[in-house]
């Protein structure tokens, strides 16, 4: 049973990881050149925090932060910065995880917004500590608005494939 958990769980994560690659693959790709328009949300956010919230096992720390090295270094981002706010912000997630899952999802929604919203405050701070070129606020607080509305689509499109939280035996079962 244990090596069989231990397989789905890999095979999650490596689900993670591509899922996340064809969203870093998209945002490469020039949509709309030479028009401007509004910044898009930050998705593989939003996928990592719906993944951790319903199934903390199966996303480790190493697959969270391979995926969002790689788009660090290919969006560049300041290398690891991101990175780091995402683990760190995960890893939050991850230990509230069997708390917040009786409550209500407008409830998660909530909490998840504010973390964003902290995480781009904690990224604007470090680059400004270490001096670092800063975005300009406008296109970030776009970005924040957009991730936040993405999000329940997001954690929608991750229950329709398979993700959901586990039951109170399951997790007895797993060792939680």
């Amino acid at each position: 049973m244990n090596g069989l958990l231990t397989r789905k769980g890999l095979m999650a994560s490596l689900g993670y990881i591509a899922i996340g690659l064809v969203i870093l693959f998209f945002r490469l790709m020039p949509l709309n050149p030479g028009e401007p328009s509004l910044p898009g949300p930050e998705l593989t956010l939003c996928l990592t925090f719906a993944w951790v919230l319903r199934r903390p096992d199966q996303l480790p720390a190493i697959a969270i932060v391979a995926l969002t090295l790689t788009g660090d270094l290919i969006l560049g981002r300041p290398f690891g910065l991101w990175s780091f706010l995402v683990l760190v912000g995960s890893e939050m997630l991850r230990l509230r995880s069997q708390r917040w899952a009786d409550q209500a999802f407008l409830f998660e929604w909530l909490r998840i917004s504010v973390l964003m919203g902290l995480m781009i405050i904690g990224e604007r701070m470090i680059m400004i500590l270490f001096l670092l070129p800063v975005p300009p606020l406008g296109p970030v607080l776009l970005k924040l608005l957009a991730t936040i509305a993405a999000y329940p689509l997001v954690v929608l499109a991750v229950r329709l494939i398979g993700v959901r939280r586990l039951t109170a035996a399951e997790l007895e079962m797993v060792g939680h």
